[in-house]
Order: C-alpha cells, then sequence, then structure tokens
C-alpha cells in the first residue's frame, strides 16, 4: 500500500491539466453604441408574385384565393457585422432560434443565429413539410416533419452567409439563415429599417443581403456611446 501512493502522486503529477475556460467578450454598456439604418432601392422593385398551391390541395385549403402572393419589400433583408469584432470571443445563446412552418410558408422568412446556436424547426401545418438547408461549410440535412411530429433541433457549427433552405415537398417554399460568430447581426422589419445595439467603438464593415436584390457592405466608425445613422441603396430592376 505504501508503493502505491508514491505511483498515484507520479500519475497525478503527470496528468494533463484540464484547458482553460473560454473568456467571452461582453461590451461595456456605458460605451457601447448603436448602429442604426435603413434598406432603399435605387429603382423598381421585381413586380409581386402570385404562387399556385394547386399540387397541395390542402396547403390550397389555407387560403381564400387558393395561393400566396409574394409583394416585394425591404424586409427580410440580412444585416450583420462582417468584420472588425476579429480576435473576440462570444458566449453562444443557449436559447433556440425558431423557425415554423406555417400556413406552407416558412415563418420567418429569413432569420440569423449564432454557430453552435439551436435552431428549433416546428410544423403548425396540417401536411407534411420536409425542411432542407443546403449549407456549403456546414452540415447538409434534411428531415421530414408530420403535423403531429415533435420540433426537431439542430446546429450550425461554423458561420456562413447565407444557407438557403427548402422544402422537398413544396418547391414554393425557400427561407434563409445567416450563421454568424457574434451576437451582432439583425433582419430588416416591414420598412426595411434595422438596429444593432450594444456595439463596442470601433471601426467594422456592415454588410446586408437580400435574396432578390444582392449585398452591399459599408465601412462605419462608431464613437463610445454613440448612435450611428446609414442607408443602404440595393439596386432594383
Amino acid at each position: 500500500m505504501l508503493l502505491l501512493i508514491p505511483l498515484l502522486l507520479l500519475l497525478t503529477a503527470c496528468a494533463p491539466a484540464p484547458p482553460p475556460e473560454p473568456v467571452y467578450f461582453e461590451a461595456d454598456k456605458a460605451t457601447a453604441g448603436v448602429i442604426r439604418g435603413s434598406i432603399r432601392v435605387d429603382g423598381k422593385l421585381p413586380p409581386a408574385k402570385v404562387i399556385s398551391l394547386d399540387s397541395d390541395p390542402q396547403c390550397a385549403k389555407l387560403y381564400a384565393a387558393g395561393s400566396i402572393t409574394e409583394k416585394p419589400g425591404m424586409r427580410n433583408v440580412f444585416v450583420y457585422l462582417k468584420t472588425g469584432l476579429e480576435g473576440k470571443k462570444f458566449a453562444v445563446p443557449s436559447e433556440p432560434v425558431v423557425i415554423d412552418q406555417k400556413g406552407c410558408w416558412f415563418s420567418p422568412r429569413v432569420i440569423g443565429m449564432q454557430a453552435g446556436q439551436p435552431l428549433k424547426v416546428t410544423n403548425s401545418d396540417p401536411v407534411t413539410h420536409n425542411i432542407h438547408p443546403q449549407p456549403q461549410k456546414n452540415r447538409d440535412w434534411n428531415q421530414s416533419q408530420a403535423p403531429e411530429d415533435p420540433p426537431l433541433s439542430r446546429k450550425f457549427a461554423v458561420p456562413e452567409i447565407m444557407i438557403p433552405v427548402k422544402c422537398n415537398v413544396h418547391s414554393w417554399m425557400r427561407a434563409w439563415i445567416g450563421v454568424v460568430d457574434h451576437p451582432y447581426f439583425t433582419v430588416t422589419g416591414e420598412g426595411g429599417e434595422f438596429a444593432i445595439r450594444n456595439v463596442p467603438p470601433g471601426t467594422y464593415t456592415v454588410a446586408v443581403w437580400d435574396s432578390v436584390l444582392g449585398g452591399q457592405e459599408q465601412t462605419v466608425t462608431l464613437a463610445a456611446s454613440a448612435s450611428h445613422e446609414m442607408t443602404f441603396t440595393l439596386k432594383g430592376n
């Protein structure tokens, strides 16, 4: 027994040290600012598109006209800080980002999330869907989801702008997911306005992405506790 004690002490001394806990960056609320802006279009937006649902009578029953009218606008533009946060590591939220299949449509149409954050997929329709993200940098997956099925839970390991999503059952169902490694992103509302809050002072590349009109970038220097206004003008038809 006495011989075992030195051996145990030697093994303990040789054991590898546990990896250090990650140090996450948190913006100082006393000096953090806001980047606000809006999306505008130079030219004409594409015309409204009427999507027939005749291929699935159950989907058609969900609408009085039996179709969906997709109206163009400046909503659903993904806005994020592309550069300026290098060297900073951010905690990943544990709460999931939710995308629902409702009315034979993805809702929301465009979402943002952090790499490693849970994605929760639900089906509120009386029909079966098949959600199929098609990433280039992350793992491809597709999953059928019947009305009575529980929510799906998935993650994307690395940043990727943007991941297209389709339904293998209903070809008109499309969505996009922006995956970044920080919390500084948003999606524009109905009028094209956006706000990225709690941004530390610094110089950043702000990028916007639209599924129809493409993308654009601008550089902004945000002073301490400042609110910076900017406008992105995308080319229409």
